[in-house]
């Protein structure tokens, strides 16, 4: 498993709108992002830090660089939440869910879709 970095949030926002657009240019990212936009500059210099943390690349045309993810929102997503649940739980997703149980954060009908989900994926590994 590839070790990944952690994201500030406006670094995530960054990524959050590459991941929604693909491949973009900084105008590109400006726009997906909510009010208040932030200025060019900042998401210039946000992306220059992603590609110092191998989040991101790009394709030069002429002087505009169009930028690339390097790793998926799913690798981050995986990587994000195995860390909260080390932090948090002791590394137990077992402790995780009995939490939000106890919290009544998730219902009886929820936990027995996940128990449905945690079977489907069981059953699909080689």
């Amino acid at each position: 498993m590839t070790v990944v970095k952690t994201l500030t949030k406006a670094e995530e926002q960054v990524m959050q709108a590459l991941w929604q657009t693909g491949p973009a240019f900084v105008k590109d990212l400006i726009d997906l992002m909510p009010e208040p936009k932030p200025h060019y500059n900042t998401v210039s210099t946000l992306i220059k830090i992603l590609q110092e943390k191998g989040f991101v690349d790009y394709k030069a045309f002429g002087k505009s660089y169009q930028y690339f993810a390097l790793i998926s929102k799913d690798e981050y997503s995986r990587n994000t939440m195995q860390n909260f649940v080390k932090g948090y739980f002791s590394g137990s997703f077992r402790e995780m869910v009995s939490f939000f149980v106890k919290e009544k954060d998730l219902s009886v009908n929820e936990l027995e879709q996940v128990l449905q989900q945690i079977k489907h994926a069981k059953n699909e590994q080689p």
